[in-house]
């Protein structure tokens, strides 16, 4: 069965999502490889610094409890004042509190850079989704989320050799400061690019081709009741739980990775930095093909909720199932590929668990219920570094830790199966 045909894009519409799109997948790699330096600079920081693997897991893990903290706030200035400033300031933000982390002395220094970072980078993926849900029809938003989103993934590919090569040169120092600059250029081309669509004056063809969308508004927004009503919602704490199997998986993989291969198969650091390209490599090749799927089948007729929670169970199981294998292949190129198969699975999920936000949201409060579930699932994310910096410690070992991290895959399945059955409501 064949969906409702499209209206005919006008010229300056098909513009500014291409300018739009194309700014935040460049925000997208600059944000991961920023998020992603200090796994890279893991063994060199604790030899430097004289840090335990549980230390180190607490730097990891604050980054990912801030970030988890700042959703909130963040969600509401987003429905408030628009993507344009909040993302700007945000983009600057992290890049100078990037370029600062250079000249920390400890681990209390270390500790405030890290969630200066996290706090700065917070509205990078919220802001994606608005812009996504305000610029394009409906039955095309999934292949512009996996566009950005797997930007993101392949910052994170290209991550361990980029960074790897300026520690090599310059030292780990070195390395955050070089890379706070790219990001403090892009806030400028961002703020002289992007406008919000209720800054923009639309003609009729435009309104009409954007009917679709829903009309995003600015203002007041929601009420301080309307905003914690969406937490007695069951599908939000679904989607807070299930989207946090997807993120404890990032996250694991993105804190830890570089030391499992260093750890468990003998690779030096520059090694280390070729061989990581392989998993998240794979999962840019995961976000894609979400992206192309959910949007083929909603053209398609398939209602897009379903469509996303197909991909997401598929996903997130499979992934659990690919994390329980990666301790018994042999060699550091299988353990590559079984990591990138579960990230590739991940990311599957993950692009779908966007879209779903906003086939459940209404129009006003697409930015508050995706920032809240991405408290939800950062805050279970940000178990991942610390627990296996712990059991690292005491266990000497990286199993457990992975037989851990399919269990939370599993059960974030479980979730969007079971508990996200109903639209989110605003009253």
């Amino acid at each position: 069965m064949q969906g409702p045909l499209k209206r005919e894009k006008p010229r300056r519409i098909a513009r500014i999502q291409v300018i739009a799109v194309a700014i935040l997948a460049v925000g997208g790699v600059i944000n991961y490889v920023d998020r992603g330096s200090l796994a890279i600079a893991n063994t060199t920081i604790r030899g430097e610094l004289g840090m335990s693997a549980t230390r180190m897991g607490v730097l990891l893990s604050v980054f990912s409890m801030a970030y988890a903290v700042s959703q909130l706030p963040v969600g509401i200035l987003l429905d408030k004042f628009g993507e344009r400033l909040v993302m700007g300031a945000g983009m600057l933000l992290w890049s100078v509190t990037q370029a600062l982390t250079g000249s920390v002395r400890g681990f209390a220094s270390f500790f405030a850079a890290r969630v200066g970072l996290a706090v700065g980078e917070a509205p990078f993926v919220i802001s994606s989704v608005k812009v996504v849900h305000d610029w394009f029809d409906v039955r095309e938003r999934a292949t512009p989320m996996a566009v950005i989103n797997a930007s993101t993934t392949l910052g994170q590919a290209v991550a361990p050799p980029i960074l790897t090569g300026i520690m090599l040169a310059f030292g780990w120092r070195g390395m955050f400061m070089a890379i706070g600059a790219p990001g403090v250029l892009l806030a400028l081309v961002w703020f002289g690019c992007y406008r919000d669509r209720t800054a923009a004056v639309l003609s009729e063809g435009e309104r009409g081709y954007l009917a679709g969308s829903s009309e995003s508004r600015k203002g007041p927004g929601v009420s301080l009741r309307q905003w914690l009503g969406l937490f007695r919602q069951r599908s939000m704490w679904g989607m807070m739980l299930g989207f946090g199997g997807i993120n404890y998986t990032v996250w694991l993989y993105m804190s830890w990775m570089p030391n499992y291969l260093q750890a468990e198969h003998h690779l030096t650091l520059a090694a280390t930095g070729m061989f990581a390209v392989i998993p998240f490599s794979c999962g840019a090749v995961g976000m894609m093909a979400s992206g192309v799927i959910a949007d083929w089948l909603v053209r398609r007729g398939v209602a897009p909720v379903g469509s996303y929670r197909t991909l997401l169970v598929t996903g997130l199981t499979c992934s659990g199932l690919c994390t329980l294998l990666v301790p018994y292949l042999t060699g550091a190129t299988g353990a590559a590929l079984g990591m990138g198969m579960a990230l590739f699975f991940t990311y599957l999920a993950g692009n779908a668990g966007w879209c779903l936000v906003q086939a459940l949201a209404p129009a006003g409060v697409v930015g508050s219920v995706a920032a809240i579930q991405n408290f939800g699932s950062f805050v279970c994310a940000s178990f991942a570094p610390v627990v296996t910096g712990w059991l690292l410690d005491r266990t000497h070992s990286f199993h457990l830790a992975l037989v851990i991290c399919a269990m939370v895959s599993v059960l974030g399945a479980v979730s969007y199966l079971v508990v996200v059955r109903e639209p989110i409501r605003v009253g």
